[in-house]
Order: structure tokens, then C-alpha cells, then sequence
């Protein structure tokens, strides 16, 4: 019986397993994305972009918020209040009868044991000039927002473009490696079936194995390394995990133009950075314009309706005709005397800011200078680096080849091809090296111009 049952739930783990696999295939989303594509996606699901979108909108909200203060304020209050012991006063009652004896005294209470009101009020604000400004500074923040979330895309954009080129190097990386392992297999079958026929020694036959083997856990680890590559890539767009994305450009694909080292028109206003501090000086300017206003009366106007009503019988609280109407409509005019000289140091404060940011102005423009030159001075020298280390590598291809063409006819020894392969590998890494060095350049210098976003439309 134990044996049936065995077999029993072998067959359905063999019949389950495979279903639910096919279906795992099945909801897994796959993306064949370009650069472009990479990078339009992240603007969309990156959370740092998402959440600097969510800033813009709670701006949104603070806007409408401030402006609500300017519009009328109107409540409805109402209230039953039980007086179980009504407040009571001792009189004289010979200030309102002159024919009692002077000094004759009682209590008196000041209202009944039931009472009630409801009442409507509204004011509006008639005139407050820091009100209005602040208005003003409200959307200005909203403007400072926006552009807080065009920075977060441009470093979103950066972040997204270097892991996609390391992506694109690894996988470069890869193929070359797979490559010359298919070579190096060939050449240690050669060496096996020479070493077998008594025409290469032992030690030959064993540096080739050394070589390969060594190979072999290159390639192994390029494999790891270019699979955490493209989940770096899609941590930084924002990409679930379980998703499978496949980029479709090449090495190939990507060209330098030298135009690129050329010298651009330029104006810092094309930095966000610089738009963000001017608006920040802004804030500063105005926040002193609204604590002056301060110094200005303020006026309000208010209106108020309602019922009351008193009675020391509750069963006579609800009737209609014990209810009594009052009304109020006037103005609140409030004039700044004395604040201790508040605005006044306040606005002493604001003019020190506006020291401190007209030196970040300062400051900024000599580091963005600096940024465009190093940036183009990388550039330059990262794009004759790769120029020169791909000659490199086209040189140490032709030497292996021509190395073991002479190895095969016996005119060569085993130790001048190893040595070949060894700095043809050497040669490929610092090709590669250079080749993202002068990607990562390149995406340096169009952040430095602030023209990184509109370089990949």
C-alpha cells in the first residue's frame, strides 16, 4: 500500500511540476527595450521619479490650500446646555426700589436652567498684503517642485544610462570570452592528439590546460556578473525582479561623434540646479516682501445670524415662539503696533540669505565651468584611450593567430602561444575598460551641458 501511494504522488509531482511551470512562463513579462526605451521606461516607474511627481502634486495641494484662506470662512454652531446649578449673584435690591430699606440684599440668577442657540458666521478676508504674497510664494514652491522632479528624471536618466552600457560591455564582454574559449578548446584538442602521437611534451599539453581551465572560470564569472548587470539595470528603472529584460542594441550600435568635443552654446539656465536657485532666491525675496506687508493693517469682514433661547422648564425649550433672533455684520480692522522687532530682525535674516545664495550663484557657475571641462577632457581622452586599446586588441588577435599557425608547423613553441592568448585577453579587458569609460564620459558631459534628457529623445 505505502508503495502505491508513492508512486501515487511521484505521478502527480510529475504531471503538476511541469503545468506549473509553463504557467510561471507564462505570466513572466518579458521587455526587449534600446537605451531610449530603457530610460522612458524608468521616467515612468522609478520610484525617486514617482515620488518627486507625488512633491509636484502635494505643491498642487498647498497652493489650493493657501488660496482657501482669501475665500469666505462660514461655520454653523449650535449648542443645548443644561445649567444644573445657574450662577447666582448677591444684590441690593435698593438700587431698583427705593421704598426698601437701604442694604436689602437677595440673590439673583443670571440666566435658567435650559438654554439654546444655533447660529451662522462667516468672515472674509478684505485686505491683508501678506496674504498675497504669500499666494505668490505658494506657486512659486509649486515651481520649485516641478523642477525638484526634472532633477530627479535627469538623475534617474544617468543612473539608468551607466548600467545600461555596463550591461552592454558585459555582454560584449561575454561573447569575446565564449569566443575564445571555442578557440582555446580547439587548440587544447590539437595539443591532446599531438601529445598522444609523441610530437609535444607533457608540460605543453598541461600550460594549455592551465590555460583553459583558467578561462573557463573567467567566463563562468562573466556570466554572474552580466546577469547582476541587468538586474542592476532594472533596479534602476524601476523594473520588478521577476520581469525578464532583454536589450537590443550592440557595442556596435554606438557611435562617438567628435562633434561632441567641440565647443557648445551654453547658458547655466540650462542646469536645473541653477533654475532651482534662482527660484529658491525668489522664495527668499519674496518671504521678505510678505514680512513687510506685515507692517500694513489688515481688515476683515464678518456676518453672524442665529437663535437663542432660555427656559427653566425643558419641556418649553423646543417651541418655536421661545426662540429670539440676533444678528451681527461689521469689520475687524487689525493695526500693527509693537512686535517686539520681530520683522524687523526677520527681515534681517533674509537679506544674510540672499547673501548666501547670490555665493552659491557664485560657486555653482565656477563648479559647472569646471564640470563641462573635465567632463570634455575625459571624453577626449576616454575616446583615444578606446581607440587605442581596440588597435591594441586587433594587434594581439593577429599575433595569436599567426603565434599558433607557426605552433602547428612546428616552427613555434607552445610557451609564445600562451603568452599570446594571455595578452590578447589583457588586451580585450582594456579595450572593454575604455570603451565603458568613454560611455560613462560621454553621459557626464551631457549632464554637464544639462542636455542629457534631450540627448536621448
Amino acid at each position: 500500500m505505502k508503495q502505491l501511494v508513492n508512486k501515487f504522488m511521484a505521478a502527480v509531482v510529475i504531471i503538476v511540476l511541469p503545468y506549473t511551470f509553463v504557467q510561471a512562463q507564462k505570466t513572466q513579462e518579458v521587455f526587449e527595450f534600446d537605451l531610449q526605451q530603457c530610460i522612458d521606461y524608468a521616467l515612468e516607474n522609478n520610484s525617486i521619479v514617482k515620488n518627486a511627481k507625488l512633491n509636484e502634486d502635494i505643491s498642487d495641494a498647498q497652493v489650493k490650500e493657501y488660496t482657501a484662506i482669501g475665500l469666505p470662512q462660514v461655520n454653523i454652531n449650535s449648542g443645548l446646555n443644561y445649567n444644573y446649578k445657574v450662577q447666582r449673584s448677591i444684590v441690593d435690591f435698593s438700587n431698583f426700589d427705593p421704598t426698601l430699606p437701604k442694604g436689602t440684599e437677595g440673590e439673583i440668577a443670571f440666566g435658567q436652567m435650559y438654554d439654546g442657540n444655533v447660529a451662522i458666521s462667516a468672515n472674509q478676508l478684505l485686505f491683508d498684503g501678506s496674504f498675497f504674497v504669500g499666494l505668490q510664494a505658494a506657486k512659486t514652491v509649486r515651481e520649485l517642485s516641478s523642477k525638484q522632479f526634472v532633477k530627479s528624471e535627469i538623475d534617474v536618466a544617468q543612473n539608468v544610462a551607466k548600467a545600461y552600457f555596463n550591461l552592454l560591455v558585459r555582454e560584449e564582454q561575454l561573447l569575446l570570452l565564449e569566443k575564445n574559449s571555442t578557440r582555446l578548446d580547439a587548440l587544447l584538442i590539437d595539443i591532446k592528439g599531438m601529445h598522444d602521437q609523441g610530437f609535444v611534451e607533457k608540460i605543453d599539453l598541461s600550460r594549455v590546460q592551465v590555460q583553459y581551465n583558467n578561462l573557463k572560470v573567467q567566463l563562468e564569472n562573466t556570466r554572474k556578473y552580466v546577469s547582476l548587470s541587468n538586474e542592476l539595470l532594472k533596479f534602476q528603472m524601476g523594473m520588478s525582479q521577476n520581469a525578464k529584460l532583454i536589450i537590443v542594441e550592440k557595442i556596435k550600435d554606438i557611435q562617438f561623434d567628435q562633434s561632441e568635443l567641440v565647443e557648445r552654446d551654453f547658458s547655466y539656465n540650462e542646469r536645473i540646479e541653477y533654475s532651482e536657485l534662482q527660484t529658491n532666491l525668489m522664495l527668499v525675496n519674496l518671504d521678505m516682501k510678505s514680512t513687510k506687508m506685515q507692517y500694513l493693517p489688515s481688515l476683515y469682514a464678518r456676518f453672524n445670524y442665529g437663535y437663542n433661547t432660555s427656559t427653566s422648564d425643558g419641556g418649553e425649550l423646543f417651541k418655536g415662539n421661545r426662540w429670539l433672533n440676533f444678528g451681527v455684520l461689521g469689520a475687524t480692522l487689525a493695526v500693527p503696533v509693537f512686535d517686539g522687532f520681530q520683522k524687523k530682525y526677520k527681515i534681517q535674516r533674509n537679506k544674510l540669505q540672499i547673501q548666501q545664495l547670490e555665493n552659491n550663484f557664485e560657486m555653482l557657475e565656477n563648479s559647472i565651468d569646471l564640470e563641462i571641462k573635465q567632463a570634455k577632457t575625459n571624453v577626449s581622452n576616454s575616446v583615444e584611450s578606446m581607440k587605442a586599446q581596440k588597435e591594441n586588441m586587433n594587434l594581439a588577435e593577429e599575433v595569436l593567430r599567426i603565434t599558433e599557425i607557426k605552433y602547428k608547423e612546428g616552427v613555434g613553441s607552445n610557451s609564445e602561444v600562451l603568452d599570446a592568448d594571455t595578452a590578447l585577453k589583457e588586451a580585450q579587458t582594456n579595450y572593454y575598460n575604455a570603451l565603458y569609460e568613454a560611455l560613462v564620459a560621454k553621459i557626464d558631459l551631457d549632464k554637464a551641458y544639462g542636455t542629457l534628457l534631450e540627448s536621448k529623445n
